[in-house]
């Protein structure tokens, strides 16, 4: 496991909430203080809130959390409780005339994993302010919790060869600045350490003994199965203390998704809805090393955090499917 993670952003705080029915669940992503935010969707089938107002030409600038989840659509719901949460703690953008009238400003992004267990059990308000309740400067937990509970991987060649993914993270300090990740990988393709070259998580053959290598596969002419589009999708966070104008945290997340394509393989596909969003808190003493080497920075932080997510997950049993982890091939 590579260590460090996205909490050791100054002013970022991360909750996990995790249903007990099925696995599902969502993460929340907390900067009380606001941060400068940035995003961008590079899968052809997302699913996402407030991704607009995070472009640069827009107003607002600071958001006030970031919300990961599962339950593909029915997900978005649990930002609601997000946004709760924070105005319960007087969290927000200050609107109208009223004193301390405020909107909480909460993008998320979702992916799906309703083929696990009974579909009708989602993530909702109820659960998004969970997340929240349970938001903290500590150590990240990672694997199949939160947003990546349900997260599986490998899945070109149908859900019986797949095998689990879940939520990772990694951070990474340098010249007295830190750039963090936390990914929830649930992508169509295979999950690889850019370190070593080994796959660690992916399709299995038909005998489910072994590693297909989807890359390969295809390319040796091997057929995939239909998959539904939006049926995957790996979402995630990039934060740092750097201070980042809005094209900047923009072009951090852009730079995250480098991390993605390194990791993650095939990527970007008609069937998943990648989205990184970027955070910058701007509490760092001084402006860093600059914006190339943060670019650099986010890149490695997204690609070692998708490793640790599939490092760190389990192996599951439902039914009638075996799903096993990395873990499990160790």
């Amino acid at each position: 496991m590579y260590l460090g993670t996205l909490t050791d952003v100054p002013g970022i705080e991360v909750g996990h909430h995790t249903l007990a029915a099925r696995p599902t669940g969502c993460t929340a992503v907390i900067a009380r203080l606001g941060a400068i935010g940035g995003v961008d969707v590079r899968g052809a089938a997302p699913g996402t809130r407030e991704t607009d107002l995070l472009a640069p030409a827009n107003l607002v600038e600071r958001v006030h959390a970031v919300l990961l989840a599962g339950g593909s659509a029915w997900g978005l719901d649990a930002a609601g409780g997000v946004m709760r949460w924070l105005e319960e703690q007087g969290i927000g953008l200050p609107v109208g005339q009223a004193p301390g009238q405020r909107v909480p400003i909460v993008p998320a992004a979702v992916l799906f994993d309703l083929h696990l267990g009974d579909a009708r059990i989602r993530p909702g308000s109820q659960d998004g302010h969970a997340a929240c309740q349970a938001a903290s400067r500590q150590t990240v937990p990672q694997g199949c919790v939160g947003a990546g509970a349900g997260a599986t991987v490998g899945k070109m060649f149908g859900l019986a060869h797949a095998m689990k993914g879940g939520i990772g993270s990694a951070a990474l300090t340098l010249k007295g600045v830190t750039v963090g990740a936390l990914v929830a990988v649930n992508a169509v393709g295979d999950v690889c350490d850019p370190a070593s070259g080994v796959t660690l998580a992916g399709a299995r053959t038909q005998d489910g003994a072994a590693l297909r290598h989807t890359t390969r596969a295809l390319l040796d002419g091997e057929p995939p199965l239909a998959i539904l589009a939006g049926s995957n999708t790996t979402i995630g966070v990039i934060a740092t203390d750097a201070p980042l104008t809005k094209a900047q945290a923009q072009r951090l997340a852009t730079a995250g998704h480098d991390g993605l394509a390194r990791a993650i393989a095939p990527v970007h596909t008609m069937s998943d809805g990648d989205t990184l969003f970027a955070l910058s808190t701007g509490l760092a003493a001084h402006p860093g090393p600059g914006l190339n080497v943060l670019t650099t920075l986010a890149a490695e932080a997204v690609a070692r955090a998708c490793c640790n997510a599939a490092r760190a997950a389990q192996g599951l049993r439902m039914d009638g499917l075996w799903l096993p982890a990395a873990a499990d091939w160790r």
